[in-house]
């Protein structure tokens, strides 16, 4: 099985990307996804979160509040590491078991969309890995846009995260997402397509 990774800052659009790879019949693992299914109440992942880092960052249903948790970690690296070493552990596991459950469905490519492949040293994982990026402008427009939140703190989140040159730099692949959906979806047909051939050297 080919396993290929995609990456990319947030608010470059890389879960928009990882749709239109679906479209174009490559399935997609979606880390942030089973992060959400691992860290939820009744999980070993979400006991601890909250035992490290407080009752505050609840919901009234007993959820993580991930934007408040987001808060937290976003402004404090060391926090930030924290976190990830809860997590990543069972998240790791997860994908470990999506992907083979694709390879027993007879699926012969699959794409893991995680944000912090490059910045794990985990590209080694990968066959390849696909890195998308958009204009900085774009990116915190998008970030206001999603998240409802001030210009400067969306400067601030992106500003935390891996220089988005040096994201691209590090990846085997790139798409630019900085145009319009028509165009990006073109640039992931293309790639798609290379995708699904025969795996170099065979």
């Amino acid at each position: 099985m080919r396993i290929f990774g995609l990456t990319g800052g947030i608010g470059s659009g890389k879960s928009v990307v990882a749709r239109m790879f679906q479209e174009e019949k490559i399935p997609v693992v979606d880390a942030d996804r089973i992060s959400r299914e691992v860290t939820a109440p009744g999980k070993p992942a979400h006991d601890e979160i909250v035992r490290r880092f407080g009752a505050q960052i609840l919901l009234s249903d007993g959820r993580i509040n991930r934007k408040k948790l987001g808060e937290i970690v976003f402004s404090d690296p060391g926090r930030r590491t924290e976190l990830e070493s809860i997590t990543h552990p069972h998240i790791s596991r997860g994908i470990r078991d999506a992907v083979s459950a694709l390879a027993s469905e007879g699926h012969e490519v699959v794409i893991v969309e995680a944000a912090l492949i490059l910045e794990k040293g985990r590209q080694g994982m990968f066959e390849a890995v696909i890195g998308v990026r958009c204009k900085r402008r774009l990116q915190v427009d998008r970030i206001m846009g999603r998240d409802g939140i001030s210009r400067e703190e969306a400067l601030r989140i992106v500003s935390s995260q891996m220089d988005p040159e040096e994201k691209a730099l590090a990846s085997d692949y790139v798409i630019d997402n900085s145009g319009d959906l028509e165009e990006t979806h073109a640039k992931v047909r293309a790639l798609a397509e290379k995708l699904k051939g025969p795996a170099p050297g065979t």
